[in-house]
């Protein structure tokens, strides 16, 4: 079965759950960051497990549902946590969920995760703007056969990270006050967090935080033509850079405790967004 036979049996199953209009942004969100879903306006949750062919997500911090409500009047379509490489899973069943948002209705998608934080000043709880990434993951969603009804074989990404979108969201942190940092975020596969010459080295290609996932969720976008934007939330200092042990936990006890800042903005960031492809759709 093809991917795109696999996204129409999953497109079928939401749709039958669901009323109302269809969702015009699309939102990802990762670890410890799953409460803006759970304040969405009349929201309905799928889970994962009962979607066809959406991988379950087993991380902690990661609710794994599909979730549909409206955020100040925008109706939205959330992945409550994500799938990561790292947990066995193929590409095309990682890059699955943000392809299903696509085939929903979403014009342009919104992806957040934690990251270590490498660059010089920063400060567990910081919230980044990604401007660019390094795939050094290894894997890329599109290698083998190219499905054409889903986007081209070699699909340009000198602007993966959408430049009107990324305006938008320093535009919202502007008007909720929130401090938005910028910067490159490079994505490896884990699950280990990276040695310190790995910092080192990150560092010196450019890189200024550091993860597992959303690498393979922009390409795979960018592949259908949609438009995509990242924050990252510094849920802690890289190794070497820190003076404690990397844990989970304390990735999931930084991004709770950015959560209200998060909130705010990325609540805003939307209603700005869904403005833009309204437009676009007239």
């Amino acid at each position: 079965m093809s991917v795109t036979e696999k996204l129409d049996e999953a497109v079928h199953a939401v749709r039958s759950r669901i009323e109302g209009a269809a969702p015009r942004v699309g939102v990802v969100l990762g670890s410890g960051l799953g409460a803006w879903a759970d304040a969405l306006h009349a929201v309905r949750k799928v889970p994962y497990a009962e979607i066809p062919h959406m991988a379950r997500s087993t991380v902690v911090g990661h609710a794994g549902n599909l979730c549909l409500g409206r955020a100040e009047g925008v109706p939205v379509a959330c992945l409550q946590g994500r799938v990561h490489l790292y947990e066995g899973h193929e590409p095309e069943r990682v890059v699955f969920g943000v392809r299903l948002l696509a085939r929903l209705g979403c014009r342009a998608v919104l992806l957040t995760n934690a990251a270590g934080g490498l660059a010089a000043g920063w400060a567990p709880g910081d919230l980044m703007l990604i401007t660019d990434h390094l795939n050094l993951m290894g894997r890329n969603p599109l290698a083998g056969a190219n499905e054409g009804a889903l986007g081209p074989r070699f699909p340009d990404m000198t602007e993966a990270y959408d430049r009107e979108l990324s305006d938008l969201g320093r535009a919202a942190a502007r008007a909720t006050g929130v401090l938005l940092r910028e910067g490159i975020y490079a994505g490896l596969l884990g699950p280990t967090y990276e040695t310190p010459a790995e910092i080192r080295m990150l560092r010196t290609l450019g890189a200024d935080a550091v993860g597992m996932s959303t690498v393979p969720e922009v390409i795979a976008l960018r592949h259908m033509g949609v438009r995509a934007a990242a924050i990252s939330c510094i849920t802690n200092l890289a190794a070497g850079l820190s003076a404690t042990r990397l844990d989970h936990s304390e990735v999931e006890a930084t991004a709770a405790a950015a959560r209200d800042r998060f909130t705010a903005l990325l609540t805003e960031w939307v209603r700005r967004v869904a403005g833009v492809v309204d437009g676009a759709a007239a």
